[in-house]
């Protein structure tokens, strides 16, 4: 993703300045994205994305790549997060399709959801537990879910996912960026 939004943000010839502001986030932020210093959130990109104008999925892939039908084998799954980061790791599926409405992510929440921010941003999300048991956060409730268990909610809502079982949990995550809402209501949430 690192590169893919610096091609973008030339590409339509934006300053660093302008997308960090059109994106929400600080221009030194932006330069640690783009030069793979940072991992931005799934809530951050999907605000990177609604600022280059472009879906959640061509941050993702380029653009040679993209396809009406796309497979994903369990172990082509591209990791977007490096495992020595703190916090959910995110694996990304379906990177190639072209034109969807939704991004596919397969979520290994960490245990301790502590130290990790409520995210939340436009749009839908849809959480599956495939193996393991996980537990969906709220501000005000909690959610626990457990092997075929699924969830869908309005991700405008602060929210953040932690593993409850010995192994961490593994979740599918759609993620449903609405591209046309409002701008997301908690901006100092990454």
């Amino acid at each position: 993703m690192i590169n893919r939004v610096r091609q973008l943000r030339k590409e339509r010839l934006m300053t660093l300045e302008v997308l960090a502001e059109r994106a929400g986030v600080t221009k030194s932020y932006l330069s640690k994205v783009e030069r793979g210093q940072s991992t931005p959130s799934i809530a951050i990109s999907a605000a990177l994305a609604r600022a280059l104008d472009v879906p959640l999925d061509t941050l993702f892939a380029d653009a040679e790549e993209l396809t009406d039908v796309t497979v994903t084998r369990a172990h082509e799954r591209q990791p977007l997060t490096p495992d020595q980061e703190v916090g959910s790791h995110y694996e990304g599926i379906a990177l190639q399709a072209s034109n969807k409405r939704m991004t596919p992510f397969m979520l290994r929440p960490p245990h301790d959801a502590g130290p990790v921010p409520f995210r939340d941003h436009p749009g839908e999300e849809f959480l599956f537990v495939h193996e393991g048991r996980a537990e969906l956060l709220f501000p005000s409730r909690s959610i626990e879910l457990g092997p075929g268990d699924s969830v869908y909610f309005r991700a405008t809502a602060p929210h953040k996912v932690r593993s409850l079982s010995a192994e961490r949990a593994a979740v599918l995550l759609l993620v449903c960026d609405d591209r046309s809402g409002p701008e997301t209501p908690h901006p100092h949430l990454p």
